[in-house]
């Protein structure tokens, strides 16, 4: 992945959020930054762009994004649990439609039992009630390499969500079809009693 991949993903998800009217934050830890910078380097981006949280401590997690001490203590700080609720802080603090999330171990150290270099945990949270996360092991390819797999694969899922759901239709379709045999099914019902008056 290059910077021309993160230029052109950011260009489009821009697009895409001005045609939808979307407003977007972002909750950046292990990247510093880097995914609001992308974003903001095209021009005109102010109208999409809100503001971002660069939260790289624990602490700037709990005071800017209200992530719980308990989430961190429990499941640390790269983890599904605290990139969601990441998203789901700065949405609120933020009040716009869209926010997308990133805490990880970009290296060359940092790294636990069970959580090796390059692991990163991505979430992205809608105004909607929608969140999608995404955990990547990206391995140890250097920092830098890691931070920039890691903004390329924030833009993607803020262009996922930013499209908007897809599956909705489907459900609706097939609970309809699921009703029509249980309206048929009730005049075969009624009628053996309209066949009893011409037997007697």
């Amino acid at each position: 992945m290059s910077g021309s991949d993160a230029r052109a993903l950011s260009r489009s998800l821009l697009d895409l959020c001005r045609m939808r009217k979307l407003t977007v934050a972002t909750a950046e830890s292990c990247t510093g930054g880097l995914v609001a910078g992308a974003l903001t380097e095209i021009p005109g981006s102010s109208d999409v762009i809100d503001r971002g949280f660069v939260t790289y401590s624990d602490d700037a997690k709990r005071a800017m994004l209200g992530v719980k001490a308990t989430t961190l203590a429990t499941f640390g700080a790269v983890s599904k649990e605290t990139a969601t609720a990441m998203a789901v802080g700065a949405l609120e603090r933020a009040g716009v439609d869209l926010a997308v999330a990133i805490t990880g171990i970009a290296g060359p150290g940092g790294a636990t039992p069970g959580k090796p270099v390059g692991l990163v945990h991505l979430a992205v949270a809608a105004r909607d009630g929608r969140i999608l996360h995404r955990e990547c092991r990206f391995g140890a390819i250097g920092r830098g390499a890691v931070r920039q797999r890691s903004v390329v694969e924030a833009l993607r899922m803020l262009t996922e969500l930013a499209r908007g759901p897809k599956i909705h239709a489907k459900p609706r379709l097939e609970a309809a079809s699921r009703i029509r045999p249980r309206v048929a099914r009730s005049p075969r019902r009624g009628a053996p009693k309209r066949r009893r008056p011409p037997r007697a």
